[in-house]
């Protein structure tokens, strides 16, 4: 870990309670402004903040556990993992996940922290995953936000209903993603659309539950 100072953030949905270690932001931007200095395309760490279709597909799942209730779940491109802990206290198994180390080493961090003994932590990435990575319940959060991985993503996401899975996909309403979205709509069982208010700034988060219709 870049050895960034963390908060143990407190999240309440409903009657559930959950906590996710989170990087202290101004040491993050010290970080990132070095390190771009040495490595001018390495990413901005979007994973180290809660964003707002993290906090709508909490809701969702507080609400209406049923989909992941004694299930294994997966969650891919975890970031910090906030949907994985709340699902944890539903599900049978959980596994968050991602492709970049600081991520999983704080997802680690945030596990230990809440004693979750159903919960593991591992590399993913989308692109590249293992044969036979087998779940009964996918869990999606603001991934659909770079057009040039719209191509790879759709074919996981296909490749995932066709196997049985369930996934809940949580997307802020983006105009250039909109094309994304509409090819899913022919496995979308349930669309809610959630408001999640966070600091004077109101986002509207549109939640899917895909499955194979068949």
């Amino acid at each position: 870990m870049k050895n960034f100072p963390l908060t143990l953030q407190t999240f309440q949905f409903g009657g559930h309670r959950v906590q996710v270690s989170v990087p202290d932001a101004a040491a993050l931007q010290e970080w990132y402004t070095v390190a771009k200095e040495s490595n001018p395309t390495i990413p901005f760490p979007y994973w180290a903040k809660v964003w707002p279709a993290s906090l709508a597909l909490c809701r969702f799942i507080a609400e209406q556990p049923h989909w992941i209730q004694n299930k294994n779940v997966l969650e891919i491109a975890a970031g910090l993992g906030l949907p994985s802990f709340l699902s944890a206290q539903f599900a049978t198994q959980v596994t968050c996940s991602d492709y970049i180390n600081e991520a999983l080493e704080i997802m680690q961090h945030s596990i230990e922290q809440n004693h979750l003994k159903n919960v593991n932590c591992c590399f993913l990435d989308w692109n590249h995953l293992p044969e036979g990575l087998e779940t009964d319940v996918l869990l999606l959060s603001d991934i659909n936000y770079e057009p040039s991985e719209f191509y790879n993503l759709f074919q996981m996401i296909e490749q995932y209903i066709t196997a049985g899975t369930t996934i809940l996909l949580a997307t802020p309403q983006r105009i250039m993603a909109k094309p994304f979205i509409e090819r899913l709509m022919k496995y979308c069982l349930l669309q809610n659309e959630i408001e999640v208010n966070e600091k004077e700034m109101k986002t509207i988060c549109s939640v899917l539950v895909l499955k194979s219709k068949i």
